[in-house]
């Protein structure tokens, strides 16, 4: 894992956004933390802080995982649970602008649906969520899936 820092004026030119955008593209992202500060001159300023792998890495380690079927491996009531935590993940990645599965990835999804309810205590017990991504979005996976289905899908 890498990381990378821009810090990139609030009034810039397009092509250095575009310097930030060509690094994000060609990056497998797995985290972007953004900070807005004020310098001392009163100029507004972002900080990126990109946790990202390295481009060999990434597709290393795609070839390495099997594709898993999660309608052939989840009962009918879970696959249902994992699609609709998948509708709302793909929300909270894009609110954040990361990948899918820098929020929880498909096999977290899936341990999620298999919960009897799905609430932050529950999802805080599963293997692979850590601390920042409970914090992060736990909270927040929780109640979408609560509004949106009503606490008796769980």
């Amino acid at each position: 894992m890498n990381i990378k820092i821009f810090d990139i004026p609030a009034i810039c030119s397009e092509e250095a956004i575009e310097q930030v955008n060509k690094f994000l593209r060609g990056h497998k992202v797995l985290d972007v933390d953004r900070q807005f500060y004020l310098s001392s001159g009163n100029m507004g300023h972002w900080s990126l802080l990109v946790t990202y792998l390295p481009i060999q890495s990434s597709f290393s380690i795609q070839e390495r995982r099997e594709k898993v079927d999660y309608k052939t491996v989840l009962d009918e009531t879970a696959f249902a649970k994992f699609t609709k935590l998948r509708v709302i993940r793909k929300q909270l990645a894009d609110d954040d602008a990361v990948p899918a599965y820098a929020v929880f990835t498909d096999a977290e999804l899936a341990q999620i649906a298999q919960l009897s309810s799905i609430d932050a205590t529950l999802l805080a017990r599963i293997t692979g969520i850590g601390e920042k991504r409970m914090a992060k979005y736990g909270n927040l996976i929780c109640e979408r899936y609560n509004e949106t289905s009503g606490e008796s899908d769980g």
